[in-house]
């Protein structure tokens, strides 16, 4: 079965899609610190959420789109879990399916979205080699940690950190346009609000 798979929703009775309903409400209006919950208006089953690479680890200042995906049993089964963006993680799989104990021998009915959500970004901090399903990732994580943390990072700034645009970049954007006349004055204007914000920093 594809990780992209078909809509739970008429497999699912309508007392769980409100119960899944008001958990995402609630995690839209108060999210986990650094998860971002994107609900998808028109399949409940199919949860986007965004998670900020924590501090302190090879993922640090990435942001790793991931998706829940709720199959026709929940919540007596878990959801699985895949991550979008590409990651080097011992128990990320190549196709992005991650391997959380709490997403299948751990779970209870009782455990909610949040907490999936929660295991997942702890597993970014703490990996688990020993249900790796990214061997090579898991071998490199025991035996040779420098190695390991480097290639994460290298797929953090590859494939989990938005392109960094520059305001000369913005101007160049414009100058090709329709509108370039418009803004040629905006050049002179931001190299002269540059100039004023070096001059302010100096009194400082």
């Amino acid at each position: 079965m594809s990780m992209f798979q078909s809509s739970n929703v008429e497999n699912l009775s309508p007392q769980i899609i409100r119960h899944i309903a008001k958990e995402l409400a609630d995690l839209t209006k108060d999210p986990p610190e650094g998860i971002k919950v994107i609900p998808n208006e028109e399949d409940i089953t199919d949860i986007q959420a965004t998670i900020e690479g924590p501090a302190g680890t090879p993922y640090a200042g990435g942001l790793f789109k991931m998706k829940l995906v709720l199959g026709k049993n929940f919540p007596s089964e878990p959801p699985r879990g895949y991550f979008v963006t590409k990651i080097f993680h011992p128990n990320v799989a190549s196709n992005g399916e991650i391997c959380v104990n709490t997403l299948k021998k751990d779970w209870t009915a009782s455990l909610g979205i949040k907490h999936v959500l929660l295991t997942i970004k702890c597993l970014l901090i703490v990996p688990n080699p020993e249900s790796a399903l990214n061997e090579e990732a898991g071998k490199l994580l025991l035996e040779q940690y420098d190695d390991y943390t480097k290639r994460a990072k290298i797929y953090t700034e590859v494939h989990a950190k938005p392109p960094k645009f520059s305001e000369s970049d913005c101007l160049d954007a414009i100058s090709e346009g329709p509108i370039a006349k418009k803004h040629a004055g905006d050049k002179k204007l931001l190299d002269k609000k540059k100039k004023e914000k070096k001059k302010v920093l100096k009194r400082l």
